[in-house]
């Protein structure tokens, strides 16, 4: 073996083990988005409070709605059902929370960036439309 033929084959360990360096770097990038996901799908209960207490921190705020059926849910009339809004404005967080038979419970988080309007009714005082990305 000569001194040339000995550098590539360490130049090709050496792409082989930054190659299996890559995928594992990836798998654990994909653990921690997936870590992220679960923790903002968090029931209101369980959401972070703030830690610094310099601020004035806003307190979630609960608030019991009624869904309105729109065009696109002309599908799904049936009775209307009571939910729970919770609006998390320091977490950026509102979550949507409808109690199901058997005290369970099911919930959609959206965060503030999938928000991109809020209309409040002009003839209806106490209705709010939230227009979400997508």
């Amino acid at each position: 073996q000569t001194a040339g033929q000995s550098g590539e084959q360490e130049l090709e360990n050496l792409v082989l083990k930054l190659s299996v360096l890559k995928d594992f770097l990836s798998s654990i990038e994909k653990k921690a988005l997936k870590a992220l996901q679960e923790m903002s799908s968090a029931t209101p209960a369980t959401l972070p409070q703030p830690l610094s207490r310099k601020a004035k921190s806003i307190p979630v705020q609960t608030f019991e709605v009624k869904l309105d059926i729109t065009l696109g849910d002309l599908t799904k009339i049936g009775k209307s059902q009571k939910y729970t809004l919770s609006v998390d404005v320091e977490g950026g967080k509102l979550v949507v929370l409808k109690k199901q038979k058997d005290s369970q419970e099911d919930w959609n988080t959206f965060t503030h960036d999938k928000i991109r309007q809020l209309i409040k009714s002009q003839r209806v005082q106490n209705k709010l439309g939230i227009v979400f990305e997508k």
